[in-house]
This record gives C-alpha cells, structure tokens and sequence, in this order.
C-alpha cells in the first residue's frame, strides 16, 4: 500500500465509492455504466483506491439474528489507571475476544467503548465474567443493551 496521508478523490471516485458501498459485488461492466465510463478507467480507479487503503477490503455483511447473536451489548470500560502500559495490556488482550464486534478508544469518564455481538444474556454474563472482567488493569464495566435497531450501515457519506 502506498503511504499517502490523504488522497484527493474527485467526484468520479466519490461516486465510484459510494456504489460499491451499496454493492461490493457489482461488475466493473456495470459500475462503468453508471458512471459513463469504459470498463478500464474503472478498473484503474478501483485498483488505485485499493492500493492507497481508501479501499481495505471487500466483505459480506451477515444477519446477526441468523447466526445465533441476537443480543447486541455496548459496554463502557474504565481502568484502573489510565497509563500506557494498562493501556495496551486492555488493547492487546481484546483484540483476541470474538465477541467484541468494535472497539473504541474513548476521552471522557470512560476509556472504552465495546459493541459486543452475543447470543443471549446467559452468554453475555459468560463473557463479562470469563473473558472481559479479568483482564487486567479493568476497573468498572457498565452495559447498556440495545432494545432494537434503527439504523445500521456501514456506508460513510460521500461527496458532502
């Protein structure tokens, strides 16, 4: 991946960016429709953005409620003591828990922000107990749990 900083996009890249967001899995035929383009000049655009990280990776998004996690939880955490070590002692160790969907380094009275992807609340305490609470340095976690969701995407606004 090149190293640039920030890449200047243009509007056609924009809009590139924003069908794809839409449909990772459009045909570089049909991308050029849209944007009156040859197929070549799309598929050098989608390479460019992919080789300077605009791009990082295709994926499939899946439904949580098909796949035995039904219950989403938002967990602030606050350490012990805010110092470096504690800190990616806290970072290393969540990095290696699947359930944890996100995670957010935050400022303010707490130093993190999990999205936590769990079946139920049975699995929930599992996880609090067995994997979150014992890691090391972590001082107070407060749960929230979403009741349902009203918006959900994983597409940023272009061309604003």
């Amino acid at each position: 991946m090149e190293n640039i900083s920030f890449l200047k996009l243009d509007q056609l890249d924009l809009k590139l960016l924003d069908l794809l967001q839409r449909d990772a899995k459009m045909k570089h035929k049909e991308l050029a429709a849209e944007l009156n383009l040859t197929v070549t000049p799309v598929y050098e655009r989608i390479k460019r953005l992919e080789r300077t990280g605009v791009i990082q990776k295709y994926v499939a998004l899946l439904d949580r409620n098909k796949i035995d996690r039904e219950l989403i939880a938002f967990c602030m955490v606050k350490l012990e003591k805010h110092s470096l070590p504690n800190l990616k002692v806290f970072e290393e160790k969540i990095l290696n828990i699947p359930e944890i969907m996100e995670c957010f380094h935050l400022a303010g009275e707490y130093d993190y922000i999990l999205k936590v992807a769990v079946k139920d609340m049975n699995a929930y305490q599992e996880f609090t107990v067995k994997k979150l609470s014992v890691i090391e340095g972590v001082a107070i976690i407060h749960s929230s749990f979403a009741m349902s969701v009203l918006k959900s995407t994983t597409a940023y606004p272009l061309g604003e």
